[in-house]
């Protein structure tokens, strides 16, 4: 599979705009569940598509289409958001620092994919980058916020990689209005059992709603599964790293958070990975084409 450059732009918008998550929530969804933010997040949107696109899964289409909604988004943000309240942003994107790794392996158990060493090495590198741009003295570590960061992140590796493995058989746009609505459905009723009243929103609340709905995930997810249909795994996972990259710059602008040297350095670091993880790619490209010799 040919990896274009404007896919690998188009598909880098959305963990771009992802690390803006992590500000948004902490600054204008303050009082809110994490589990009401997520479902918040994702069933509005996916319902808003699906009056769009005016299609529903088929046969197998339908434990598919909840499978992966759950993958990507009712483990995944709900993950997400317990540790975007427990950890500053920059910590809080860490999950992307370990998903290239995830999904490396994952790609070749599930794709038979092959392990390529620099894949391996562009995620150590990014891992290193990541670690420097968070890992400040200030960083607060909470081990519950660490953990449901990890457990997001392989929620979503293994939606990436399922993702690729299941063709879709309609746009992606429906594709992604599907997820979106299975996503939200399957957390309606850990919010209203569970978990405590949603407040009453106020105009900031519901625009920081709007941004993390329509923008960060109808229409990022969009160009996300995009990335995840038209590009190898290998190449697409290496872009999650920008997330953490946006929520440090984000924090150093508009927060007055400090940013260093060695976060300087490891921002360089995370370019370098995502680099490193592309050129893997171009390179089996290459080989693919590269004629057998007697």
């Amino acid at each position: 599979m040919r990896t274009n450059a404007s896919d690998l732009l188009l598909t880098a918008i959305a963990p771009a705009i992802w690390g803006s998550t992590y500000i948004v929530t902490t600054e204008f969804l303050d009082g809110f569940s994490p589990m009401a933010v997520a479902m918040l997040r994702a069933l509005p949107a996916g319902l808003l598509l699906l009056l769009v696109v005016r299609q529903l899964p088929r046969g197998i289409w339908w434990v598919r289409t909840f499978t992966l909604g759950a993958l990507n988004f009712s483990i995944f943000l709900s993950m997400l958001f317990i540790s975007a309240y427990r950890l500053p942003g920059g910590v809080a994107a860490t999950v992307s620092a370990v998903q290239p790794f995830l999904v490396v392996f994952l790609a070749y158990f599930v794709l038979a994919s092959p392990i390529r060493r620099v894949s391996v090495v562009a995620a150590l590198v990014g891992a290193a980058g990541v670690a420097l741009l968070v890992l400040t003295p200030e960083a607060s570590l909470d081990p519950i916020g660490i953990v449901a960061g990890l457990a997001g992140a392989a929620s979503m590796a293994c939606g990436t990689v399922l993702s690729r493995k299941w063709q879709p058989p309609v746009s992606l746009l429906t594709l992604t209005a599907w997820q979106l609505t299975a996503g939200g459905l399957l957390l309606v009723p850990v919010v209203f059992l569970l978990e405590p009243a949603i407040p009453v929103p106020t105009l900031s609340n519901l625009l920081a709603l709007m941004w993390l709905g329509l923008v960060g995930m109808a229409l990022t997810y969009v160009l996300w599964l995009r990335g995840v249909v038209r590009l190898e795994s290998s190449a697409v996972s290496p872009l999650l790293l920008l997330s953490p990259v946006t929520a440090v710059l984000l924090g150093w602008l508009f927060l007055d958070q400090a940013l260093t040297g060695l976060q300087m350095a490891g921002g360089l670091l995370v370019v370098v990975s995502i680099w490193l993880g592309q050129r893997a790619h171009r390179g089996s490209e290459r080989l693919l084409k590269t004629p057998a010799r007697a």
